[in-house]
């Protein structure tokens, strides 16, 4: 965990949760919720969330890359930029 990130226990968040997600979308920080002393979810801002989804699809995206080469399975560039320009251009 970061330094930034908040650590609050439920009760704080049932109390004061317009004002805990006030403080995220300012800060862009993460809340970490607790309960009986221990993590149990994190509450993040929207804009936050949807960067980590984005990250996580590219990231995604980059592990079949590299599955496929490590099977083997490639194409070489002038073979891939030909096929494409057929498809673009017909």
């Amino acid at each position: 965990m970061s330094l930034s990130e908040q650590i609050k226990p439920i009760s704080y968040f049932k109390d004061n949760a317009a004002k805990a997600i006030t403080e995220m979308t300012e800060t862009r920080e993460p809340l970490i919720i607790t309960q009986n002393g221990e993590a149990t979810c994190v509450i993040q801002d929207i804009k936050s969330y949807e960067e980590t989804k984005e990250t996580m699809a590219l990231l995604k995206i980059l592990a079949i890359g590299r599955r496929r080469i490590e099977a083997g399975k490639v194409t070489q560039a002038r073979e891939a930029f030909a096929r494409l320009d057929r498809i673009l251009l017909h």
